[in-house]
């Protein structure tokens, strides 16, 4: 039973009380609902996204393009975007804006279902009506489940908030530029089209 419903910003969020839904319940919601991105909190609330606004998506597919043309050269791993879905072992379900995940973890694994694991690497991009704390409280999330790193792209505020898994969170101001670290050796992504 829905116990809460707060409609905030350009999402709707549930909250399902003492319910849980299995995977199967997960996978037939999101099929029955293709045009709409949901999911699941660190908290267990059920998150319904209507399609993003196309400044958005331009951005998301600069992103993902990005780091695809890095990762087809190096063939390290693959690239997923925003469509793509996770399920953690604490019961959250994502779709990061972008995701990546280096090949050996993923021998033996389907890509057919929502993968039981935590990328390497993630990038949220804040919207124009995102909320900052709650993608904070995500990229912790991500942390938490064994990302090794994240960048929120923060274009209202100019800044940038690295994550890295047992570390301090760094925050940037307006780079030109971010280094993919020992995560996405030699990448580099440029920030011209965020800003």
């Amino acid at each position: 039973m829905v116990t809460t419903v707060d409609f905030t910003e350009n999402h709707v969020t549930l909250n399902l009380g003492e319910m849980t839904l299995t995977d199967e319940q997960f996978q037939q919601l999101c099929t029955a609902n293709p045009d709409l991105r949901i999911e699941t909190s660190p908290t267990g609330e059920l998150i319904v996204m209507p399609p993003a606004f196309l400044g958005t998506s331009e951005r998301n597919s600069d992103l993902t393009g990005q780091i695809w043309q890095w990762n087809r050269r190096h063939k390290l791993g693959k690239v997923f975007d925003s469509s793509g879905g996770y399920r953690l072992a604490n019961g959250f379900r994502p779709s990061p804006d972008v995701s990546w995940i280096q090949n050996a973890r993923l021998e033996g694994l389907s890509l057919n279902q929502f993968l039981p694991l935590a990328p390497d690497f993630v990038i949220e991009l804040r919207s124009s009506t995102d909320r900052l704390l709650p993608l904070q409280q995500k990229m912790q999330a991500y942390l938490d489940n064994g990302v090794r790193l994240g960048w929120l792209l923060n274009p209202q505020d100019q800044q940038v908030e690295v994550y890295r898994l047992n570390q301090e969170k760094t925050v940037l101001t307006a780079p030109t530029s971010l280094s993919g670290e020992d995560v996405l050796p030699g990448f580099v992504l440029t920030l011209e089209a965020i800003w």
